[in-house]
């Protein structure tokens, strides 16, 4: 998606019931999951260590993933952090957010749907992340930035560069880069240095 609010959506169906690993995530998701004629909503925020993510057989379910830097103003995405929530039901097709009823997306119309949240300023992106992660120099205080940065992401600039580095450095690993180029191409001081990352991720 051709957004600066959304990274990716992506829309399956669960086949059988079974868990699997799921890595550190810096971005927060929405999540909408159909089931049995149900519906549910997840504010899903990111998680600075892997673990397990069970499954259900036969739910439909879209994942919205924000870019870095675009939150919801009246729920910080530092308040998500580690952390998921269930936004209230308003009936089998709609629920609550900010104070309204929203119709439940599906995948034909859920970019629609982040607009009119967008329109609504239910949804927002601060530039000063991307801005912060390039480097660029800012005209204000270390403590407004960190500030900004820590209620639009969730993370600190050290967290979100240590995960992006873990990230590099898989990627180059499931290429067949050797260890100890991938060591050097992904920053890490040695090979302990990475593995313990790579078992935190």
């Amino acid at each position: 998606m051709d957004s600066p609010y959304v990274e990716t959506i992506t829309h399956g169906r669960t086949e059988g019931n079974g868990s699997s690993l799921r890595p550190a995530e810096t971005h927060w998701h929405m999540v909408f999951v159909k089931y049995n004629g149900k519906t549910q909503v997840i504010a899903a925020g990111p998680l600075t260590t892997s673990g397990i993510v069970s499954y259900t057989e036969g739910a439909e379910i879209i994942w919205v993933k924000f870019q870095l830097g675009t939150f919801m103003p009246h729920l910080p995405t530092r308040k998500l952090l580690e952390a998921q929530t269930s936004l209230p039901e308003a009936s089998g097709q709609s629920f609550w957010l900010h104070g309204s009823t929203w119709q439940f997306p599906n995948y034909e119309n859920v970019e629609t749907f982040i607009d009119r949240l967008v329109r609504k300023d239910v949804l927002a992106h601060d530039p000063l992340v991307s801005a912060v992660l390039q480097d660029r120099p800012q005209e204000m205080s270390s403590r407004t930035v960190r500030h900004r940065f820590l209620q639009a992401t969730g993370l600190t600039q050290s967290q979100i560069r240590q995960a992006e580095r873990a990230k590099r450095a898989e990627a180059l690993l499931l290429q067949g880069t050797s260890i100890l180029d991938t060591v050097h191409e992904a920053g890490y001081f040695d090979q302990p240095h990475l593995t313990r990352w790579k078992r935190q991720n």
